[in-house]
């Protein structure tokens, strides 16, 4: 018994692909795209890596086969962590690489929104904010509103990278 129970197993991995099978492409169908970014870090450098989550979002459904305009895609950004300061105007030059990136992707038609509570801690007026930047009242209440308006919640999450992608492949 022991014999046919081996031989069955050899039969068996005999019959094993011997190459690993590939991986599949799928274009699911996009539609309507609505979604709420939720940015609160707890340092204002991560709105850089946290905007690229922004851009992971939008260029895939502007290319083929999609081939969506930014006008049929609705976007909102809220922001209220530390990350707030990088959108007053009197810290535009430390934070100018991301600023003139939100800029651009406000020129898109997506929305920043900063949280009135957030920009009262930080001591800033409407006024103070780049002329892209919208204050809503609270930015737990700005959250909710999108959800319940049908819009996707993403919450970028933020890690200090330790690894290059060479050393781990």
């Amino acid at each position: 018994m022991r014999l046919t129970r081996y031989a069955l197993l050899g039969l068996l991995l005999g019959l094993a692909p011997a190459a690993p099978a590939e991986g599949t492409l799928v274009q699911t169908p996009y539609e309507e795209p609505r979604v709420v970014f939720d940015f609160f870090f707890d340092d204002p450098r991560h709105i850089n890596s946290a905007l690229f989550w922004v851009r992971s979002y939008i260029n895939p459904l502007l290319e083929s086969p999609y081939d969506l305009s930014p006008e049929f895609m609705e976007i909102v950004v809220v922001i209220h962590g530390t990350e707030l300061v990088t959108v007053a105007k009197k810290n535009y030059e430390k934070y100018q690489e991301a600023v003139d990136r939100m800029r651009y992707y406000a020129q898109l038609g997506v929305k920043f929104r900063v949280c009135g509570l957030a920009a009262h801690d930080y001591g800033y007026q409407v006024e103070d904010f780049q002329d892209f930047i919208e204050v809503a009242p609270s930015a737990i209440t700005e959250l909710a509103h999108w959800q319940q308006q049908g819009y996707g919640l993403i919450t970028p999450m933020i890690r200090d990278k330790k690894f290059s992608i060479e050393e781990i492949r």
